[in-house]
């Protein structure tokens, strides 16, 4: 391991900078090269990445570190969300409105369904944070025409509201309910969850393919889930 330069910490996002100073504590050091591979932060021998967007960029790069590292990913999740229009010149706040949309630890498989075997790897883990964010819009003209060009320049962290760890595949046995029936389908663990259709198939998914939950048979047409 090598201290390198500071590389891409100019282009990072305020979120991911504030998220990376509350890890720097102690003996931690920022941006240090690891077996070829920039890494946010190296704490007593843990990787630490911190991962504010698409987990498919990082795939490859944790894949890599987890064969000769204990790495930790930390993911948050904006469970409060203000969203900022500023003029273009980010000079002044022109409006702040709260966001309807409320994240909730179970969206973290929204992005571990790119590789949710990874847990079951003794070198990784996951740190899932609940966040209070304010995400910046510029009318630039470069946005997507659903914000009539608005684009988002800048997402910056208020406050960590929550934080889960997940160490091994029963640490997301907490999602599946005491009061869930077993077995159950999926339908049955997304009204209990009060969660969508879409969102209940990839948190199982990604629980068979860590061995958390096995398919024990079908009702109907749907798939029969239980404890592994």
């Amino acid at each position: 391991m090598s201290d390198g330069p500071m590389i891409g910490t100019l282009q990072e996002r305020s979120l991911h900078a504030s998220l990376k100073e509350l890890y720097l504590t102690g003996d931690a050091r920022a941006e240090v090269t690891v077996d070829s591979f920039v890494v946010d932060i190296v704490k007593n021998g843990l990787l630490i990445e911190i991962q504010t967007g698409n987990f498919a960029s990082i795939k490859s790069k944790l894949f890599s570190l987890i064969k000769n590292h204990s790495v930790k990913l930390v993911y948050p999740i904006p469970m409060k969300k203000w969203i900022v229009k500023e003029t273009p010149d980010g000079g002044r706040e022109l409006s702040r409105r709260l966001s309807p949309k409320k994240g909730r630890f179970e969206d973290i498989f929204e992005e571990l369904v790119r590789f949710p075997n990874y847990i079951t790897h003794p070198n990784f883990s996951i740190e899932t944070l609940l966040i209070e964010e304010e995400e910046i819009r510029r009318n630039d003209g470069k946005g997507s025409w659903r914000r009539r060009g608005w684009s988002t320049i800048d997402r910056r962290l208020i406050e960590v509201l929550d934080a889960q760890q997940y160490h091994e595949s029963s640490d997301f046995l907490h999602f599946i309910p005491d009061s869930l029936e077993k077995p159950f389908t999926n339908a049955e663990l997304v009204e209990v969850l009060g969660i969508s259709k879409r969102l209940g198939q990839k948190l199982t998914y990604c629980l068979r393919k860590m061995n958390a939950l096995k398919v024990v048979g079908k009702k109907g047409n749907a798939l029969l889930h239980d404890l592994s």
